[in-house]
């Protein structure tokens, strides 16, 4: 399954759960489930135990596979490797969702614990498998790390994110000031010259002006304060939270208004035309 998967573009990755080996099978189940809701397509786990490694692929893997898993890993006894096979979007994630969960079952993270973590040189550009082409991971203004490496597959970026125990405090970049360079971005994504010029034609015009290297970060101030106090979800710390339904509890948001407050605003609702034929498919 592994070579399968390399050898279609996919990648293999997987990490060690410290005593994770003596999770249930219900929780091994529940963990599959969990990889497949984040878009893997499934999970394969290795327990190491004292009598050996124990895996639902033990039958399809060799001894010298397995023993290249847990050297990979850094497993010991008592220990858990999850392994996940897939694209590597798909992979990353589900693992980030691995991690988190079994971090909170096997209770590896100290209360009380800051873990600050900057991300650095992102990828300038990822495939996109629902619009089958190349497009920018954070923006198309972001800039490259290197200006002369613009390649798909290789280009990285100058982006960033702040990361506080596993949540994204904010993100930004360094932005594209060289309009040459601009336009071989707007290449690569696959825009026309004609294209460029009806769309960006007056950020490129202004760029000949002398546009001095700039960039910035936005902060979300609700994961902050959430963070700081405790809580699991940014809706236990935001004053009016929505209901799901999107519903404003404190003042009955949304609701019907008068023809007063239309006015007000200078406002008109207006029935859009029937279409011919409506009234029967009304009936």
């Amino acid at each position: 399954v592994f070579a399968q998967v390399l050898a279609s573009g996919g990648v293999v990755k997987g990490f060690a759960a410290p005593g994770g080996a003596a999770l249930s099978r219900k929780e091994h189940e529940q963990l599959t489930q969990v990889a497949r809701e984040n878009g893997a397509g499934g999970l394969v786990t290795f327990a190491v135990l004292p009598e050996g490694v124990r895996s639902p692929v033990e039958k399809h893997v060799s001894p010298e596979e397995v023993a290249g898993v847990l050297a990979a890993t850094g497993a010991r006894e008592g220990d858990l490797v999850l392994v996940v096979a897939d694209r590597v979007d798909r992979t990353n994630v589900a693992l980030d969702a691995l991690r988190r969960r079994l971090a909170a079952r096997l209770e590896l993270v100290p209360p009380n614990t800051w873990a600050f973590c900057w991300m650095v040189e992102p990828p300038l550009f990822e495939w996109s498998e629902d619009e089958g082409k190349w497009v920018s991971v954070h923006h198309p203004f972001t800039a490259p790390a290197d200006p002369e490496d613009l390649e798909p597959e290789t280009a990285r970026s100058r982006g960033y994110d702040l990361v506080l125990n596993g949540f994204e405090l904010g993100g930004g970049s360094i932005r594209i000031h060289d309009p040459e360079v601009q336009r071989r971005v707007f290449e690569r994504l696959g825009l026309t010259p004609e294209q460029t010029e009806e769309q960006f034609g007056h950020l490129l015009r202004a760029f000949r002006y002398g546009v001095p290297p700039h960039g910035g970060i936005a902060f979300g101030i609700d994961r902050i304060v959430m963070l700081m106090a405790g809580k699991d979800a940014i809706r236990d710390v935001t004053a009016f939270p929505k209901a799901q339904s999107g519903a404003d509890l404190l003042t009955g948001a949304p609701a019907p208004v008068s023809e007063r407050q239309l006015a007000e605003l200078g406002l008109a609702l207006r029935e859009p035309p029937r279409r011919p034929g409506r009234e029967e498919e009304d009936r």
